[in-house]
Order: structure tokens, then C-alpha cells, then sequence
């Protein structure tokens, strides 16, 4: 009804192409007379893939093939489909632009909270590869938030996972490492935090220079003899 009542009134209805889901997974989609070939849409439980301009017609089937097949959380189902979708030849235009938005099924009504995903690209030469490298910057950085968290409430433990999940996507993340350091120093393993200290300050040496600070924030709780190790440990 929705999808009736909006192109009922639009005079550009030949040309439009519009889906709507709601939360229940309903799924209503139209695509346009004259919207220009290649131009289709597939619908299935909870999703609609919808393309035009499209260099072949088997780029939506392919997005909704690649959409269902991929087992993972929606952002990742969704990347998926986007891949699929330019193997198959994608806009003939070329590429400039691509975008993701995540939100919560149940609001908090908190935005911050609320938008799980929200990642844009305006203008790349190679945009679905660079969403596909923000969305694994993106997760990366989730597992540190996790870990700064866990780190709040005195759950070390918890807060190594995190970090050495995030340092797994992020290996080149300077800061994943020095936090991941910290942690293990907490837990007492300084055999294992000293070797990521020592890597760490010997490519910045600012990261030295702000440990004394996070113990001053009680972040990090070592003795003053595993103290001076680690400020001694790339040297």
C-alpha cells in the first residue's frame, strides 16, 4: 500500500525505482517502466535487491544469490551482494560511489547507539573494495570499544579477547597492539605485553611516552619493577 500510494502521485513513477522493508520482514519493491536497461529487482524473506543502469542483466540475481548464500551479520551479507554485483559488470557508468547504513531492529533512541553501520564513500576509484576495507576497519574498531569496556570494568580477561580480535583484522594498528600490551601487563603475562611494548615504541615512540600516563589513570595496575621494564624494553 505504501509503494502504491507514492508512485500513484509521482508523475516520474516510469523511472523510479523504490523498495521498502519494514521490521517484520515485509518486502514491497517497484522498478519503473522506463527505468534504463538493464534495470530489475528481486525480492526474498527480509531483503530486496534492486539495480538499473546495470552493464548485464544478471547482476541483481547475482546480489540476491550472494545476499542468501552468505552466512554472516547483514553488513557482511550485504558487502557480499555488492561484490557480487560488480563482478557481474556493475553500473555501466563505471564506479565513483558506494555507501552502507546498519541500524538496530529495536531502536534505543540513542543515534550513536542506533546506527550500528554507517559508512560512505563519495568518491574512489575502486569504492566496493574501499567500503569493504572500512567495514573491516570498522569491526576492528568495534572489538577495541568491547575492549576498552571490558577494560573499564576491571575484566581483563574479556578485554585481551577483544583486543587480540582486533588486532587479527587491524595487524598494522599501532594502537591495537599498545592496548592489547596493556591488558596482558594487567593480567600479570609481561613476558607477552613486553614483546608488544618493545614493537610498539620502537615505531612511535609517543606510545612511551603515554604509558606513564595510563598507569597514572590506573589503566594500567603493574608493580614498579614491571614498571621500569617496560619503559626499558626497546632499549
Amino acid at each position: 500500500q505504501a509503494i502504491d500510494s507514492l508512485i500513484a502521485s509521482d508523475q516520474g513513477r516510469d523511472v523510479r525505482q523504490l523498495a521498502i522493508l519494514n521490521k517484520n520482514g515485509d518486502v514491497a519493491v517497484y522498478t519503473g517502466k522506463n527505468c534504463i536497461q538493464f534495470a530489475g529487482h528481486i525480492k526474498g524473506k527480509g531483503y530486496s535487491v534492486q539495480a538499473n543502469l546495470m552493464a548485464t542483466d544478471k547482476v541483481w540475481p547475482a546480489m540476491s544469490k550472494a545476499f542468501e548464500n552468505t552466512k554472516a551479520p547483514l553488513a557482511e551479507r550485504m558487502m557480499a551482494a555488492l561484490k557480487a554485483a560488480e563482478n557481474e559488470g556493475g553500473d555501466i557508468r563505471g564506479k565513483q560511489a558506494a555507501a552502507m547504513m546498519v541500524v538496530r531492529a529495536k531502536p534505543t533512541g540513542n543515534i550513536w547507539e542506533d546506527r550500528l553501520v554507517d559508512l560512505r564513500i563519495a568518491d574512489h576509484e575502486n569504492p566496493i573494495k574501499e567500503l569493504g576495507r572500512l567495514l573491516k576497519v570498522h569491526r576492528a574498531y568495534e572489538h577495541m570499544n568491547n575492549g576498552d569496556l571490558a577494560m573499564e570494568h576491571g575484566n581483563s580477561e574479556l578485554a585481551n579477547k577483544e583486543y587480540s580480535a582486533a588486532n587479527k583484522l587491524m595487524p598494522e594498528s599501532e594502537e591495537m597492539k599498545f592496548w592489547q600490551a596493556v591488558t596482558l601487563a594487567n593480567e600479570n603475562k609481561m613476558d607477552e605485553a613486553l614483546k608488544l611494548f618493545k614493537i610498539i615504541f620502537r615505531k612511535n615512540q609517543n606510545w612511551k611516552i603515554l604509558t606513564p600516563r595510563i598507569a597514572d589513570a590506573k589503566l594500567l595496575n603493574v608493580s614498579k619493577k614491571d614498571m621500569e621494564r617496560i619503559m626499558k624494553c626497546n632499549e
